[in-house]
C-alpha cells in the first residue's frame, strides 16, 4: 500500500488527478512518470491479489474460524467483523479483472483504471487500517 501511495504521490507532483487525456498523452510520454503509472498498476493488482487470497483468510483463522467455504463466506464474516464492506470488495475486485485484460491499447480504458484506483485507494487504506486495529487489540 506504501508503494502504491508514493507513486500516487510522484505523479500528483506533476499531474493532477483524476487524470485527462492531455495528462494521460504527457505521463506516456515520460518514462519516470510511466514507471510510476505502470507501478501504480502492478501495485494495486498484487494487492489486491494479496489481500483477497491470504490475508482475509489469515484474518478469520487468527480468530479460530474455519476458512474452508467459499470466498464470499469470508467476505461475509470480514464484513461482520468491520472490516470490509462486500459490495465495495466487489468493485475492487472488478477494477483487478479489467486490469488483467489488455488496456493499454485503449487510453480512455487505461485513464478510467488509473481514476479508479486513485479514488479506491483510500479504501484499501480504510481496510488495512481495520485490519490494523484489529490486530492490535491483541
Amino acid at each position: 500500500m506504501k508503494r502504491l501511495n508514493d507513486a500516487f504521490s510522484q505523479l500528483e507532483l506533476t499531474y493532477t488527478i483524476p487524470l485527462n487525456l492531455a495528462s494521460y498523452n504527457k505521463i506516456l510520454n515520460d518514462m519516470e512518470s510511466l514507471a510510476y503509472s505502470d507501478q501504480i498498476i502492478y501495485r494495486f493488482s498484487k494487492l489486491q491479489d494479496c489481500m483477497g487470497a491470504k490475508l482475509f483468510k489469515s484474518i478469520l483463522l487468527y480468530q479460530g474460524e474455519n476458512t474452508d467455504k467459499p470466498f464470499l463466506d469470508i467476505l461475509n464474516n470480514l464484513e461482520k467483523m468491520d472490516i470490509i464492506d462486500v459490495d465495495e470488495w466487489f468493485e475492487i475486485r472488478d477494477l483487478r479483472n479489467e486490469i488483467a485484460h489488455d488496456y493499454e491499447d485503449n487510453e480512455k480504458v487505461a485513464i478510467n483504471i488509473l481514476n479508479t484506483i486513485y479514488k479506491i485507494k483510500d479504501e484499501l487504506n480504510l481496510v488495512l487500517g481495520n485490519i490494523d486495529s484489529l490486530a492490535n487489540k491483541y
